[in-house]
């Protein structure tokens, strides 16, 4: 695994608000050495709005953020992908395509920004609880020596990453 940029994709259900957040994440954060891209198994064809605001607020490109379906990434014409993760507890219990150069994945569950029910501050604080997990999971993934890890150690660590 050494000495190119890895594709990584993180999955949710409806791809509007965790797995975006995630995307925006490590392409910022990380972009040298990882490419992000995010997708749905039921996509909502929309961003959850407070997500949007969020990442604009914290300074996180957002053109060309979209909800789309995890089958653009399972076809010949998709990047072939390094890492799959998925953020949802839904999106991980459903069967998922075939994925194209035989990624690594691991399930890094955090709540739903979309499902909060509180409204105001309490919502806000909500939202940035959920960024601020998917931000150390994130910078923990990217800080792995991935060049010095071998399969099983390397999945061992995003496991456990994903218990963070």
């Amino acid at each position: 695994m050494t000495g190119k940029a890895f594709n990584v994709l993180f999955l949710c259900t409806g791809n509007s608000a965790r797995s975006i957040m995630a995307e925006s994440i490590l392409n910022r954060e990380a972009g040298q050495r990882f490419h992000a891209y995010s997708a749905g198994s039921h996509p909502r064809g929309s961003l959850h709005p407070p997500t949007l605001d969020l990442l604009t607020r914290l300074g996180y490109p957002t053109q060309g953020l979209r909800s789309k379906s995890w089958n653009e990434f399972a076809t010949p014409e998709a990047p072939p992908l390094d890492f799959v993760f998925t953020v949802c507890d839904n999106a991980a219990g459903e069967v998922c395509p075939v994925w194209p150069g035989q990624p690594m994945t691991a399930h890094w569950g955090v709540p739903d920004p979309a499902a909060i029910s509180a409204g105001g501050a309490e919502a806000g604080l909500k939202l940035a609880d959920i960024y601020r997990m998917l931000t150390t999971r994130i910078g923990v993934f990217a800080s792995l020596p991935l060049d010095a890890l071998d399969r099983l150690s390397l999945q061992r660590r995003l496991d456990e990453i994903g218990k963070l």
